[in-house]
């Protein structure tokens, strides 16, 4: 299906439960409520934003918009913080976002495995058995730096997590229990409430009202209104708050339904870390089925991903001693070690939310609460690091009264089309998953087909039992297909499946890791930007294929990276460390020309008068040998500016204009999440001081 496709199978309203639900839809969108009030109004024990989830995008939210000197607190529905690893794959547009969190992308690559032991996908008769083919998703560019300052990670979420936590206890926040809160306390900033799950929501013309409930001493319910300027849900894929505000979610549900099973063993760890190191193992034998993820081999920690089938299964059926025969069969010999720590069903889907702001732009949505995509290729987790990396200097620019409120809706505008984007790509990833099954001759369509067909042709006249016996039997009939006998090169149909699959390896067909092209060179067409003709050519479908990124400095993208050198200290950073994480502020990046000091003078003096931070970034060109002076007496008497020198990494790599296609007569305009704003290529024809104040009122009123 292509991306167009997929966007129109949008159009369509998925039913939900809203039992829960405080605010009818119709009444929230016709209050008609005072900007001034709804952001800078309130009682002095309102939380300016309060953050519903405390999975990685949540913490990242309260990490930038503390960062950012946004007052924010915390609430968790779990009394705990889990350690099922969940998601694991950190993408190079979130390593990023992690730099500019004091080391944190620093101390995950300390942590994660060795790449040489996750690199490849491999796909087996069994982990000690025959090796069908091999993928490797690390090409030698992605170790070079060219693109990116950092690398792709691969860490456990739960151990992202802790990390997380960590900073936020080190930014001065804590962790609370119903226990350790006494009484109906106010809750203010820094604070993470665990075991609070939030109920209902009410919204008036001064408040956001979020009503949670507790267990005090294990058994008594009890509830804890919390109020706030904005609330925002990064509360998951069940989201209550978006159930709670009536949002629903449009797209593809129930793709596939699958069990999870986290173990570990060191002995399997330390056998695959020895003879076939991998991050995914993919198994196929007469016995079994299934997607052994390898969160870190040295540690022989896992995830057993198989499918699920109920009715006729049952969660309960995954008891740990079922669990270790399903392992055993899988790894083709028995283990000595294994230890089972838990056992979840999930469902994937494919859905995007129909809108990600309500109440007048004062209750978002974030990450999986927004969108839920099918793990292939690891969307998830960094979409929503993503989207919180675009919303917290919005929420930072109109609570400190930089920008209007109606930024916010710049929110959604710039994040949407990417999550629908995503979802499409996942899918296409997804169905690349699906067909090595399908060339053993498994097609994954058949096997839910059978599924239907048993629940609703046979499920009338046959016993839960006799549909079970009936569901294993065919699938039995299916996996004699994967014999030793009949998977050789030696039987014509055999040998033809083998062929296949290694024409879908050799092609790129499968399953893919990375995609450079998405991870780094998404785009926002509308929004907080000014666009030129750039964007006249709209957005290209997925592939599904591992693209490279392009660098671009169209208005909308990420900003590209260089090194450079710092004039004056002789420091050396990504261009990428020109923009503050600290403060909410604009990076205007120009040559060393008469013409651009002008724009500079007028950029700064418009940007006062907005009350609006901005710096301005000088790039000289490595090819200049002599630099007579800084930039102090062209700039004077403005001290917000830095002179540097770009670092080219052969003396055949292009400058940064031309990575930017343009010239040194251009300007660069850069918001405070590293995105284009506007540009100029080739200097402004008309007055500076007009096209700037034309340039800021766009953005932020």
């Amino acid at each position: 299906m292509g991306f167009l496709g997929f966007f129109r199978r949008f159009n369509g309203l998925q039913k939900f439960d809203a039992t829960l639900r405080a605010i009818p839809v119709g009444y929230v969108q016709s209050r008609c409520l005072s900007n001034s009030k709804l952001f800078h109004g309130g009682k002095e024990t309102m939380v300016p934003v309060l953050i519903v989830g405390a999975g990685p995008v949540g913490l990242v939210l309260a990490i930038l918009l503390t960062k950012l000197g946004v007052k924010c607190a915390v609430v968790e529905k779990n009394r705990s913080f889990s350690k099922h690893p969940q998601a694991h794959f950190i993408n190079n547009r979130s390593m990023e976002v992690f730099r500019k969190l004091d080391g944190l992308a620093e101390e995950i690559q300390l942590h994660q495995p060795p790449v040489e032991s996750w690199r490849k996908f491999i796909y087996c008769t069994s982990l000690n058995g025959t090796i069908l083919g091999s993928v490797d998703h690390m090409q030698p560019q992605d170790f070079e730096h060219i693109t990116s300052p950092v690398s792709v990670a691969h860490f456990s979420q739960y151990k992202l997590n802790r990390l997380l936590l960590k900073q936020l206890q080190n930014l001065g926040f804590q962790v609370c229990t119903p226990e350790s809160l006494e009484g109906p306390c106010v809750v203010r900033e820094k604070k993470i409430l665990l075991g609070h799950e939030c109920v209902s929501i009410d919204a008036t013309d001064e408040t956001i009202t979020m009503t949670a409930s507790y267990l005090k001493e294990g058994t008594h319910i009890k509830r804890r209104n919390i109020s706030c300027n904005v609330l925002v849900g990064a509360d998951g894929a069940g989201s209550s708050v978006r159930r709670l505000v009536g949002i629903e979610m449009k797209g593809e549900n129930d793709l596939q339904k699958l069990v999870s099973v986290h173990f570990f063993s060191r002995e399997l760890g330390e056998y695959l870390l020895k003879e076939r190191p991998g991050m995914l193992y993919f198994v196929f034998n007469t016995e079994a089925i299934g997607v052994l993820v390898a969160h870190d081999l040295k540690q022989g920690e896992f995830i057993l991903q198989v499918p699920f089938y109920p009715p006729q299964q049952n969660i309960g059926d995954f008891c740990p001693k079922m669990c270790e025969e399903l392992i055993f069969k899988l790894v083709g010999q028995n283990l000595c070690d294994i230890d089972v720590q838990d056992v979840k069903p999930w469902i994937m889907h494919a859905e995007v939310a129909e809108k990600f702001i309500c109440c007048q732009s004062r209750v978002l949505l974030a990450g999986d609460a927004a969108h839920r995509f099918p793990p292939a290729g690891g969307f998830g987790m960094n979409t929503g690091i993503q989207d919180v990396h675009n919303l917290a200097w919005k929420l930072a620019a109109v609570l400190q009264d930089i920008a209007s409120p109606s930024i916010l809706n710049t929110y959604e505008m710039e994040r949407r089309p990417i999550a629908l984007f995503n979802t499409a790509l996942s899918v296409k990833n997804f169905k690349a998953a699906m067909e090595v099954p399908a060339a053993l001759g498994l097609d994954p369509k058949i096997a839910n087909s059978v599924h239907r067909v048993v629940n609703h042709g046979l499920g009338s006249i046959l016993s839960s039992s006799q549909q079970s016996a009936v569901l294993d039997g065919i699938f039995k009939i299916g996996r004699l297909q994967l014999s030793d006998s009949f998977l050789n090169d030696g039987n014509p149909v055999g040998s033809s499946r083998l062929a296949k699959l290694r024409q879908i390896f050799d092609e790129g067909k499968s399953l893919q890791l990375q995609f450079p092209a998405e991870d780094l060179g998404f785009r926002y067409s509308e929004g907080a930007i000014i666009p030129d003709d750039s964007l006249l050519g709209g957005r290209e479908e997925p592939t599904g294929r591992r693209r490279q990124y392009v660098p671009s400095a169209d208005p909308g993208s990420r900003l590209p990276h260089m090194n450079v050198r710092v004039l004056a200290s002789e420091e050396i950073f990504s261009t990428l460390d020109l923009v503050s994480g600290d403060v909410v502020q604009f990076l205007l990046i120009i040559g060393p020309r008469p013409e651009s000091y002008c724009l500079a003078h007028a950029t700064l003096k418009v940007a006062e008068e907005f009350k609006i931070s901005v710096r301005v970034c000088i790039l000289w060109s490595a090819d200049t040998t002599k630099i007579q002076s800084s930039s102090k007496e062209e700039l004077t008497p403005w001290k917000n500016y830095i002179d540097v020198q770009e670092i080219r990494q052969w003396s055949t790599s292009p400058s940064w204009w031309d990575v930017c296609q343009m010239t040194d007569k251009g300007a660069i305009l850069v918001r405070p999440d590293e995105h284009i704003a506007w540009r100029v290529k080739s200097g402004i024809s008309g007055d500076p001081n007009t096209e700037l104040t034309r340039v800021f009122t766009t953005l932020l009123k």
